[in-house]
């Protein structure tokens, strides 16, 4: 596959398809783009199941490539020392929107992927609205179908191909807060309710309401299983968030739907025989704990698309060279972010934390290209994943040996004044 017609199908819609799309259809490939659920253009928001989207450096390289970046920065929230908060259906609309620029995309929507046949490159379809079975040919087929990905399932029997996924015990339910209760928070923040074992988040929507998460074990959830639990639970931990959420709000949001798990998925490679990509959840679901979800997926379509650059769209190449330079990223990525939970939940509250942000912040002020916190680092920078752990490392190792070397000075201070 040398040519810039060679037929890509897409597998999955939500964000990070629709990124990949754009940037193939880009370069010139005939791309299709397949998604389960229905055009979200046609139907407007539903809310379901979702944890409000923050787009940092590195998903905003992507829509700043694809030309797209100033529409959203107009119906984001920026916020500070944080992200840009994007409302997910109009980030989801937006990009759908912007594959009209491209006669060479198509989107097809109410399909289900029921199988692949990698060696013949051969997809099959069920058309959710009519059960018709369709089937498409192509020369490269890109997974961006979820954590729960179906392609990543048919890939499972080739041999050499390893994947992994974990269950973190806790879940989450989204909770809301009305515009005009919502007015009372200070904006443009990330609130944060800390309490140990456990977390409540609150990120801001543009119409001055707010999107609560409460993140939780499992077992926490199934006792409170009655309206007046829920009230006295929230009453007794987060006592300042019922007069804006309201009783009887909190109670329909806390009981809509169950609550959701949290996954998190590795693999040792992303490319299969030349013919089948992952990216995304479906090749590295993330905890949402480091707002990276979208960012690394979106990163995952900028390298791709720089990788094809270099090998001049050698494709088979160009996939053997992804697997190899963002797995251990990936892999990165995936265990901070399962980190920083408990860094959100407990750490955040010990004067431990609080000396090493005072001794990141300031070190960063005096010298800002030498010493980037862990933070910045994900969030304001393109630097890799892994490097950023290494740099952390390298951080750790400075303050250790400052902090030894004081401790020795100090020792021999007070011997001195006990001598004299």
């Amino acid at each position: 596959m040398n040519g810039k017609k060679e037929k890509v199908v897409i597998v999955g819609g939500g964000l990070v398809g629709p990124v990949c799309a754009l940037y193939m259809a880009k370069r010139g490939y005939d791309v299709s783009l397949y998604e389960y659920r229905h055009d979200p253009r046609e139907l407007g928001y539903i809310r379901g199941r979702s944890i409000n989207l923050a787009a940092s450096h590195r998903a905003r390289r992507a829509l700043r490539d694809l030309g797209i970046e100033d529409a959203i920065l107009r119906v984001g929230i920026p916020m500070k020392g944080r992200f840009l908060h994007v409302p997910r259906n109009v980030l989801n609309e937006k990009l759908l929107y912007a594959t009209k620029q491209y006669p060479n995309l198509q989107l097809f929507f109410n399909h289900k992927l029921i199988d692949v046949q990698i060696d013949k490159g051969l997809i099959t379809f069920i058309r959710t609205d009519t059960n018709a079975t369709v089937e498409v040919k192509a020369d490269l087929v890109v997974g961006a179908d979820g954590a729960h990905s179906t392609l990543r399932k048919c890939v499972l029997q080739k041999p050499l191909f390893d994947f992994s996924q974990t269950y973190v015990n806790h879940g989450y339910v989204e909770l809301s807060i009305a515009p005009e209760f919502g007015k009372q928070m200070e904006p443009n923040h990330l609130h944060i309710w800390p309490r140990g074992n456990f977390m409540m988040i609150a990120l801001p929507n543009y119409d001055n309401s707010w999107t609560l998460t409460l993140f939780m074990p499992f077992e926490k959830f199934y006792a409170l299983d009655a309206d007046d639990k829920v009230l006295n639970f929230f009453y007794d931990t987060f006592p300042d968030s019922v007069p804006l959420i309201g009783e009887k709000q909190l109670v329909k949001d806390f009981f809509r739907i169950p609550p959701s798990a949290l996954i998190s998925v590795k693999c040792n490679k992303y490319d299969v025989e030349d013919k089948v990509l992952l990216i995304g959840d479906a090749a590295h679901a993330i905890v949402p704990f480091y707002g990276q979800g979208m960012n690394a997926g979106f990163e995952d379509c900028t390298i791709f698309n720089e990788i094809l650059d270099e090998c001049n769209d050698n494709v088979p190449l160009s996939l053997k060279l992804f697997s190899t330079r963002r797995k251990n990223d990936a892999h990165a990525i995936c265990d901070l972010a399962l980190y920083n939970y408990v860094e959100m939940r407990d750490l955040v509250t010990r004067p431990s934390y609080k000396l090493r942000k005072f001794l990141d912040d300031f070190l960063n002020f005096i010298l800002p290209d030498i010493w980037v916190p862990l933070y910045n680092s994900i969030s304001f920078t393109e630097m890799n994943y892994n490097k950023c752990i290494n740099n952390r490392r390298w951080q750790d190792k400075i303050l250790m040996g400052v902090s030894v070397l004081l401790a020795t000075f100090i020792v021999i201070m007070s011997f001195q004044v006990v001598f004299l």
